[in-house]
């Protein structure tokens, strides 16, 4: 289990909400969101705290976190860059990976950087693209015939990072287990793929999700909507506690179930929301929870 994880349950079994664990630490809820979707790692005074409080050592909660600051500087990397002067839509085809991050920053370009702890010739065997045509930005990664999907899978990892002030909207096609959005400033933004896991964070806009494998969505905190399409699939989201939002349910033979503190919950959701959560699609389910 990640060290997000762990604090995730660890909260969970002291009955303890995000917002209550929060006002123990001394920290902001938008803190624990955080820490819990493992998009950032308590400074060593909290992890004192968080480790008091559930009388659960430093060590074992951060045993897997020390091998993820091992992947976050891996071994290989490919970078490539390219300054944006205007406001653009960005189509973006990465093809396959382990993991997939596109953020938002602040600069004036994007910036793609490949890496991975076992393709040593990243170079050569995955060719990266960025085409700027009138408003379009198009960045492809092509693979090399001589490296399997298996390894791309399994071995690489691609990491996005788009100029929030130039970005109008978004489409992206991949395929990766592990999809991780964060930072997002944009009117929409679109996936259309395969994920078994998407965690989003700081998304402000609109996010259409296109995909039927059995997903776990992880939101941190949203200014928008998610739109869920899906046919023939199970998939859950999880959201933070205190995070109000209006329901959609559109298609044929959809169907949304409520979930708090692990046990089936009525309809939470707020019929004058400005944040929306729309599912759509073909005999498919939908399982909202609070974390």
């Amino acid at each position: 289990m990640t060290f997000g994880e762990k604090l995730r349950e660890s909260r969970k079994k002291a009955g303890l909400s995000q917002e209550e664990l929060a006002e123990k630490l001394n920290v902001s809820r938008q803190a624990i969101t955080k820490w819990e979707t493992d998009n950032g790692i308590p400074d060593i005074s909290n992890l004192m705290s968080i480790s008091n409080l559930f009388s659960i050592s430093v060590d074992d909660f951060i045993s897997e976190e020390k091998n993820a600051q091992v992947v976050k500087s891996r071994l290989y990397e490919s970078v490539t860059e390219y300054d944006i002067d205007g406001k653009k839509n960005f189509d973006i085809k990465l093809g396959s990976a382990h993991q997939i991050s596109i953020s938002g920053s602040d600069e004036e370009k994007i910036k793609l950087i490949l890496s991975s702890d076992s393709l040593a010739n990243l170079k050569q065997d995955f060719k990266t693209k960025i085409d700027d045509i009138k408003g379009r930005i198009d960045v492809e990664v092509h693979k090399a015939k001589t490296v399997s999907e298996t390894c791309a899978k399994n071995e690489l990892y691609i990491e996005v990072i788009l100029p929030n002030k130039y970005v109008s909207h978004v489409e992206t096609d991949t395929s990766c287990k592990d999809l991780r959005l964060s930072n997002i400033i944009c009117q929409d933004f679109e996936f259309d793929g395969r994920a078994d896991s998407i965690s989003i964070e700081s998304l402000t806009g609109r996010i259409e999700i296109n995909c039927n494998l059995d997903m776990i969505i992880d939101v941190g905190t949203m200014s928008g909507s998610i739109e869920i399409n899906q046919v023939k699939a199970t998939s859950r989201i999880r959201i933070p506690h205190e995070q109000e939002f209006r329901m959609v349910v559109k298609g044929i033979g959809t169907n949304v179930l409520y979930e708090e503190n692990g046990t089936q919950a009525e309809d939470f959701s707020s019929s004058d929301s400005e944040n929306i959560i729309e599912f759509n699609g073909m005999k498919s389910e939908l399982i909202i929870a609070k974390i």
